[in-house]
């Protein structure tokens, strides 16, 4: 696949690594020399020093044979007019990265698709609804919903009271409520089999669905763990804007940021059930005025990956039970689990999992990239004819290191076992190994 990828910085950057480990034919530009320099050696990939709004250089990329055509360069006018240019020029599909939440109801997104942006990717409002999914339960590092929430996964980190460690998996029975479709340990991600067991600390993750929440939390030994009510949010960036107004009614929310300025403007931008407190997220004495000690949620969005961890490790020692932080350096994530922070937050696989989305041949309406795992979720329409109908589940043969957590058929989540029949128009919800998605297509096309 011919994809063209315009802006070298964190989003982009990230998506022509993930993506030319995987036999693509990338090109990736950039107005600026250095942001690109050392990526065509170090990776399979074409780095090209571009204007993403000239023609010229659009064609010398060779825009025109593009399968995919990715804008996202920090400017949202220059991204809408790269695409335009490239679907004018030949391009398949376009993508552009935009910061105006108003470009994504549906009236305007048919009018850019009149003008030849296929799609558009918010990245700082996709991780606002990640930040708000993880608030659901104080107990929970991951949620994320399948066919609106007929199936979810939790990801969640076991300690010495789960009641399922150390016996072989198969020996917990075939009729349970639950899949458990990934384990994280020491780094290593497993897609276990029957003769696995989980061991305290691993990171867990659980397919299920809404009824059956309560019987993973108390095999998890998370009932003592407190709702959350009183969130405290460190920084007053966009992600922040944009999860405040997101959380639900019956969370008292604060922000607390250093720029008294930006404090004027949170004000204006919030309603009057946020907080916003001029200071410094890292003071204990401001936390412990502000009841950190009786928050049950401490959420650190600053511009630094490394004050967000350390920030969210003190508020573990206030006694906060839920702790998110946005880690924008991907080599400080495994950091960020080994200091038990919880739940991170990081734009680029965020977004990459959403732009990797459109390069599938197969239907497939769901990708997420795991934060804490080398591993991939997706949720497969399965199409008629397709392999996977051929046989039961047990006799499919998937890929090693991929499993199916699940499937919801109509407006019912199911859940799979080697007897199970999969049928043409299921949404099937499958778990690999990083980088393995694009060999499973064959399966459900």
């Amino acid at each position: 696949m011919r994809i063209v990828i315009a802006g070298a910085g964190d989003v982009g950057t990230h998506l022509a690594k993930l993506l030319s480990g995987e036999n693509q034919d990338i090109t990736l530009l950039d107005d600026s020399q250095d942001r690109l320099n050392g990526l065509d050696s170090n990776f399979d990939l074409l780095a090209m020093q571009a204007s993403p709004t000239s023609i010229r250089d659009l064609k010398e990329a060779e825009a025109h044979k593009a399968d995919l055509f990715v804008a996202v360069t920090p400017d949202e006018s220059r991204n809408i007019v790269a695409c335009q240019l490239a679907h004018s020029l030949g391009a398949q599909k376009t993508l552009a990265r935009v910061d105006n939440y108003e470009y994504l109801v549906p009236k305007s997104r048919e009018f850019f698709t009149s003008i030849g942006v296929d799609s558009l990717i918010y990245p700082e409002m996709l991780a606002a609804k990640e930040i708000v999914d993880g608030m659901r339960q104080s107990w929970i590092r991951q949620w994320w919903e399948f066919a609106e929430g007929k199936m979810v996964m939790l990801g969640i980190k076991l300690r010495e009271n789960a009641e399922i460690l150390n016996v072989p998996l198969y020996s917990l029975g075939s009729d349970l409520p639950y899949h458990i479709v990934a384990i994280v340990r020491n780094d290593e991600t497993i897609i276990p089999g029957g003769s696995d067991s989980i061991q305290a600390g691993d990171m867990v993750y659980f397919m299920t669905m809404q009824k059956n929440i309560q019987t993973v939390r108390r095999i998890a030994g998370k009932q003592e763990l407190p709702d959350i009510r009183d969130v405290i949010i460190m920084g007053g960036s966009r992600i922040a804007v944009r999860a405040a107004q997101l959380m639900p009614d019956g969370m008292n929310v604060k922000i607390i940021e250093r720029d008294r300025a930006r404090c004027n403007w949170l004000t204006q931008m919030l309603s009057s059930k946020v907080l916003v407190i001029n200071g410094d997220g890292r003071d204990p004495a401001l936390l412990m005025s502000e009841g950190i000690d009786h928050t049950e949620a401490f959420i650190a969005l600053t511009d630094s990956s490394e004050t967000n961890i350390l920030a969210c490790v003190a508020a573990k020692r206030f006694g906060v039970t839920k702790t998110i932080a946005e880690v924008e350096n991907i080599d400080y994530i495994t950091m960020a689990e080994k200091l038990d922070v919880g739940t991170v937050i990081n734009k680029k696989k965020i977004a990459a999992s959403h732009i990797y989305q459109m390069m599938l041949d197969a239907d497939v309406s769901n990708v997420k990239c795991l934060t804490f795992a080398n591993a991939d979720v997706a949720e497969f329409i399965v199409k008629p004819g397709a392999r996977v109908t051929k046989s039961c589940v047990r006799d499919i043969s998937l890929p090693r290191g991929s499993t199916i957590g699940g499937l919801i058929r109509g407006h019912e989540g199911v859940l799979v076992s080697g007897s199970t029949q999969i049928q043409e128009g299921d949404h099937v919800v499958v778990f690999c190994l990083e980088g393995m998605i694009k060999k499973l297509e064959k399966y459900f096309n």
